[in-house]
């Protein structure tokens, strides 16, 4: 059985950027930017990406990965993960983003101590530094308690500065630390099983926030505070901020 593993989510179809996965920058798709990246960060894990296509999969192929093929009815990428790792048996899993490019070793290798620390599943977040930024209902929150757990994940700006309101700028935002929280997990294998046999939570289905199924299910998500940057492609104009920084 394998101890650790990577295992990366992939979708063909999505809302706000139709298969953005497969969409080249400089000439490559995003899919493959993702995979190097990764390989190149953290070559101490095993890598495999869960599928929901044949086209996805030749994808992960081309780029020298290993692919494996999952229903296309997973309305999560836990849920897909949770699948995949059926066949792997990796007693812990670092789910990584495959629309996150910038991924970095240190934020994989953080998740991964924090399950070997103990936490059942964890995340990162990082600290917000603009007021637009925090305002953006793209950019999710996140709340934590004093020991590093999450307390709540939301869209809406959370904690929301009362006494500010409109007048929110970036120097209150700096000075009041307020998280983003970024789309990496761990997962313990027996914790993954669970969460993907739980029915849609009712704020999970609010917010659309998937790891709110698991906060309402009373399981503890520790979260772990990155410096390190990252662009996350949800747009295509996310993709050319992308573009631009291969150019720097």
């Amino acid at each position: 059985m394998t101890i650790a593993a990577i295992i990366v989510p992939c979708r063909l179809e999505s809302t706000r950027f139709p298969r953005k996965l497969l969409h080249k920058i400089k000439g490559r798709p995003l899919l493959a930017w993702v995979a190097e990246r990764i390989t190149q960060q953290a070559p101490e894990f095993p890598l495999y990406f869960a599928v929901d296509h044949e086209l996805l999969a030749e994808c992960v192929t081309q780029a020298g990965g290993r692919a494996i093929l999952t229903s296309a009815a997973h309305q999560s990428g836990t849920d897909r993960i949770a699948e995949a790792n059926r066949t792997i048996r990796a007693r812990e899993v670092i789910n990584v983003q495959a629309d996150e490019p910038l991924v970095t070793g240190g934020q994989i290798r953080a998740l991964a101590a924090l399950l070997k620390g103990g936490a059942p599943m964890a995340t990162l977040a990082t600290p917000f530094r603009t007021a637009a930024d925090f305002a953006n209902p793209n950019q999710v929150k996140v709340v934590l308690r004093q020991d590093g757990r999450a307390l709540y994940f939301s869209r809406a700006m959370t904690p929301y500065p009362r006494e500010r309101g409109p007048a929110l700028d970036d120097a209150w935002v700096q000075a009041h630390p307020c998280y983003k929280h970024l789309g990496l997990y761990g997962y313990r294998a027996e914790l993954l099983e669970k969460f993907a046999q739980l029915p849609p939570g009712r704020l999970e289905q609010i917010e659309k926030l998937e790891q709110l199924r698991a906060l309402e299910q009373g399981y503890d998500i520790a979260c772990g505070v990155t410096d390190d940057p990252t662009i996350g492609v949800d747009t295509p104009e996310d993709a050319v901020k992308f573009e631009q920084w291969l150019g720097t």
